[in-house]
């Protein structure tokens, strides 16, 4: 086929300029490969004047990006912009509307609204491709559907927030605290603008409830994804997981089990010389566990040009080689809700309180464990303040109910100070 595929492409940002540039210095190498040339016809962006270090002079401008969905000589709309609702979903609609593909790196709109889109794109004969929300250049979402769909999926796990990672490495390597690598990495642009977005485990949540959807074929449900951030992780708690031979990761775990769906985005101790373990800066690691396969490991960049144009650029290709696939792997339509699991799976978790400095502390503290069924298998006190003494508790395997229930319990044992941090440790 020697007819183009047209592209609009909507936001141009770092990965849209990243688009351009390889549609602009690939033209012959993408012809071969998608079987047709790959051409760029409009953009639409905020600001026209803007340097993006690009040469835009040679496509048509759409100021409103649902104007550039609409236009007839756009094949497929590369939407860029981000964002759960507003531009980026209008237009994603109008695009579907007009009998035309989509590709997307927008992981908080399909994590929102993906199960009503995909419906739509595949009642009209359209395809939405992702490949770019989710953990960067990592081809996982092309590893799920098409690689590994003679599996059963056992478990998805792993590091899906560069950001995150980057700031707890940085941590335990230089003893850092929180709040001031926080800020450099604010400072250098790392950051979202709203941050929580980031160190909330909101946006490596989005992320996981699209892999999980694929993985065991349910719709997408971000709500039943059970979120904490990395904001208490103090150099305390990454020093006292590096002497029992841990680093602590934003984790990212899914899995079936026989009470339901779990997802779950939390920190959580992994043995340091894991794979997992041995991630470092902004790297993002998926780890795919199937009954056929074993386990598969995915490495690589979770942000940036041009690991994030690579991954927009995969699923271009496909679209100009004609390949269809479901959304999510599966007919939209024929997806069902999961009944929600909270971490039914046991396991062992650090905790780390503040006592008060009198007698029996430790002991209520220890009554209060046993009354809930969790089973101490390490306790230590650390050096005291003039008022209060650290204590540490390795637990043996228990359910986060119990947990939760002696979490309940210590706060009316009146020795214990503040919120205790409470860690899963994961098997990996």
């Amino acid at each position: 086929m020697t007819t183009p595929l047209r592209l609009g492409i909507a936001g141009l940002g770092t990965v849209g300029a990243g688009v351009l540039k390889i549609v602009q210095s690939r033209a012959n190498l993408l012809a071969q490969r998608g079987g047709r040339p790959v051409v760029v016809t409009a953009v639409s962006a905020r600001s026209r004047g803007k340097d993006r270090g690009v040469d835009l002079s040679g496509y048509a401008w759409e100021d409103d990006p649902v104007a550039l969905a609409r236009r007839d000589d756009v094949d497929v709309l590369v939407e860029l912009m981000g964002g759960s609702d507003g531009p980026a979903k209008a237009a994603t609609e109008a695009a579907l509307a007009a009998g035309k593909d989509v590709v997307t790196a927008n992981k908080a709109m399909l994590a929102i609204h993906g199960q009503t889109l995909a419906e739509t794109a595949e009642a009209a004969g359209r395809v939405i491709r992702f490949e770019a929300a989710v953990a960067g250049g990592i081809p996982v979402v092309k590893a799920l559907t098409e690689g590994l769909a003679g599996n059963q999926i056992a478990r998805i796990m792993g590091v899906m927030n560069g950001t995150c990672n980057y700031i707890l490495t940085r941590m335990e390597r230089d003893g850092l605290p929180y709040e001031t690598v926080f800020e450099e990495a604010q400072a250098l642009g790392y950051l979202e603008a709203d941050p929580t977005l980031d160190v909330g485990g909101i946006d490596a949540g989005h992320k996981l409830s699209l892999l999980t959807a694929i993985a065991f074929g349910t719709r997408v449900d971000f709500d039943a994804v059970e979120l904490e951030g990395i904001e208490r992780i103090s150099i305390v708690d990454i020093r006292h997981a590096a002497d029992m031979g841990f680093r602590i990761k934003l984790l990212g775990v899914a899995q079936m089990t026989g009470r339901g769906l779990e997802q779950r985005m939390s920190p959580c101790l992994v043995p340091a010389q894991s794979p997992l373990g041995q991630l470092e800066g902004a790297t993002n690691m998926v780890v795919l566990e199937g009954d056929a396969v074993g386990q598969i490991v995915l490495r690589g960049a979770g942000a940036g040009e041009g690991p994030t144009a690579s991954a927009v650029m995969s699923d271009v290709i496909d679209i100009a080689r004609g390949y269809r696939v479901a959304t999510f792997g599966q007919p939209a339509a024929g997806l069902e809700s999961a009944r929600p699991a909270r971490a039914t799976v046991a396991a062992p978790y650090y905790l780390r309180m503040e006592l008060q400095d009198k007698p029996g502390a430790l002991a209520k503290v220890a009554a209060v464990l046993g009354e809930a069924g969790v089973s101490i298998n390490r306790m230590r006190q650390t050096r005291h303040s003039e008022t209060t003494a650290p204590v540490l508790v390795v637990t043996h395997k228990t359910t986060r109910d119990a947990l939760d229930q002696a979490l309940e319990g210590f706060a009316e044992t009146g020795v214990v100070v503040g919120a205790p941090v409470a860690i899963r440790i994961e098997d990996v």
